[in-house]
């Protein structure tokens, strides 16, 4: 009992080490609710005739960045993305305006064009098969695949080149 009361007799304390953490009222109750509670929880780990600010301190510290960590992780989006070049590349794309069969049949009628050994590979990509399920079928290396993938896609992109402008 005699414990419970020095920790509560050390709220103000606690209120200005919260002012290093965080200027938010909310949050800053918060953080001393959460290491009172710590504090009560954990007694047991509090060791006689050593500082009891100093080790609120260090509960109420890394209580903080745990939090903040945890926050950080919440609002972190990871993309596994395998092709990270689609990345970052603006939309320009008109498909719903009434000249978009045009420009979508421009495009297909490009990557029609390509010599046919890049051809069988890049379809296959693009529907959706893996690079080693591409080699299987076409009985070739993988490494062959994703060259030939790799050159498919820099002769769309030089046949589609004039069509930018």
């Amino acid at each position: 009992m005699e414990f419970d009361h020095k920790i509560a007799s050390l709220h103000e304390t606690l209120e200005l080490f919260t002012k290093k953490f965080t200027k938010d009222q909310e949050e800053s109750e918060d953080l001393i609710q959460d290491t009172i509670l710590k504090a009560l929880t954990y007694r047991d780990k509090f060791k006689q005739n050593t500082n009891l600010k100093g080790w609120l301190y260090t509960i109420m510290r890394n209580t903080f960045i745990n939090n903040y960590r945890k926050a950080q992780r919440a609002r972190t989006t990871l993309d596994d993305t395998k092709e990270s070049y689609y990345l970052n590349v603006p939309d320009n794309h008109t498909f719903n305006t009434p000249d978009g069969n045009y420009e979508y049949k421009d495009i297909t009628k490009c990557i029609n064009e390509i010599k046919e050994d890049l051809l069988t590979p890049f379809k296959m990509h693009t529907e959706g098969y893996k690079y080693h399920e591409i080699a299987d079928y076409l009985n070739i290396p993988i490494g062959t695949v994703k060259n030939r993938i790799f050159h498919a896609r820099k002769e769309i992109q030089k046949k589609l080149l004039a069509y930018a402008y």
